[in-house]
């Protein structure tokens, strides 16, 4: 054992220690940025390597997760932006994707998709549908995986089914107008009946959320790091609730 790994030890159990009696969120999205970047960096010829790196961070997060308490993470894997990258790299990622789903179901995490299944590969759409049947009365972490995700179209297919649905009751356009408030909105939300994201986390050092949770995150908590997120490490984490902890949450003030 090097040098370091003992240090790292003992700082990762300090950040651990200092989270004693402080609150821990209870849901936490991640942007999980830098997959490409990583890659380019450690030298790897071709994007893939990098988002299989992330893929596999994935797991690690989600022990370090259970392990803290956290209730709900939602993880955005592929936004409606992505969609339109050029198939060499497309191809390999919507795999990677495929294939995390399938291990997500097989170690029985509590899978739920949130995005348009309907601009997704339908191989995609149907994975995450059965993966949400076969793992939906697992107890524990549920991991929401933002797959084809957008705020902006979250908030338009909200708003549509919403319209749907009074359409189908025969409920006037001027009267749904007048009595429409945001909790209506907010039933027909990819994440509706959870609560909102208390923390946001970004990786790789941009500092802005690309419309990640846009409805939600109006009260969220935000954390930037600097790291790309294939090195994302659990102090890393533990250093974002320590951040998260440490804030005094004033709720629209």
């Amino acid at each position: 054992m090097g040098l370091r790994d003992p240090l790292y030890w003992l700082y990762e159990r300090r950040l651990e220690r200092g989270l004693r009696g402080q609150e821990i969120p209870r849901h936490v999205g991640v942007a999980m940025d830098g997959n490409r970047r990583w890659a380019k960096s450690s030298g790897l010829q071709g994007a893939e390597y990098g988002h299989q790196a992330g893929a596999n961070k994935i797991f690690e997060l989600l022990r370090w997760c259970n392990e803290l308490g956290v209730q709900v993470v939602t993880l955005w894997m592929l936004s409606t932006d992505n969609l339109s990258r050029d198939e060499s790299e497309l191809g390999p990622l919507v795999r990677i994707i495929e294939q995390t789903i399938a291990r997500l179901r097989e170690e029985g995490w509590n899978t739920r998709p949130v995005g348009a299944l309907d601009v997704l590969p339908a191989s995609t759409a149907q994975a995450l549908k059965e993966a949400e049947v076969a793992t939906s009365g697992n107890p524990g972490l549920v991991v929401n995986v933002a797959v084809g995700y957008g705020g902006r179209r979250e908030i338009a297919d909200a708003v549509r089914s919403l319209l749907q649905e009074e359409a189908a009751k025969g409920t006037d356009i001027q009267e749904l107008a007048e009595r429409l408030d945001i909790e209506d909105i907010a039933r027909h939300l990819y994440t509706r009946g959870q609560p909102d994201p208390d923390l946001l986390i970004r990786t790789s050092g941009e500092q802005r959320l690309s419309g990640f949770m846009l409805w939600q995150s109006v009260h969220s908590e935000f954390y930037f790091c600097e790291v790309y997120w294939p090195a994302f490490r659990r102090v890393d984490f533990l250093r974002a609730l320590r951040s998260y902890g440490a804030r005094n949450r004033r709720y629209g003030s």
